[in-house]
């Protein structure tokens, strides 16, 4: 699994012009899944994110951990994360998971997130999304299980 992870002050997706999901404070996780990815690769990621020390602590270092800051997840399923670009200009979508698969593993990352803690608000599986978002810092990284 892969996730883009970007610290913000609030994010927000749409579906045909009204809000689906909606966050303050916290992280926008875009998620990818390939093949061969399991509900075990879908926890591990989840307590990644969850202990990622992205936030600023009483110093004002980036040291503090989601659940430590209050935050809240966006959770936006994200296929193109495993475009290949390598060849021609058009990418290639092999490495995807297919639907079926990627939704329930896409699910099961959230609920995760939820277990430990975390406010989740989700995007629309296989919808066409709008996501809006105020990265903040700009923090952005990308995680890969």
């Amino acid at each position: 699994m892969r996730a883009l992870v970007q610290r913000v002050t609030e994010a927000r997706v749409r579906v045909a012009g009204d809000v689906i999901g909606e966050i303050g404070p916290g992280l926008c996780v875009l998620v990818g899944v390939t093949h061969d990815d399991t509900e075990a690769a879908a926890r591990k990621l989840a307590e990644k994110v969850w202990h990622l020390r992205v936030f600023d602590d009483a110093d004002g270092v980036m040291n503090a951990p989601l659940g430590a800051v209050g935050g809240a997840v966006l959770v936006v399923s994200q296929f193109t994360l495993y475009g290949d670009t390598r060849r021609g200009r058009r990418p290639s979508w092999a490495a995807a998971a297919p639907p079926e698969q990627a939704e329930g593993l896409v699910d099961a990352f959230a609920q995760a997130l939820r277990d430990l803690g975390a406010p989740v608000a989700t995007g629309q599986f296989a919808a066409r999304m709008q996501v809006e978002l105020v990265n903040d810092g700009p923090v952005t990284l990308l995680i890969e299980t």
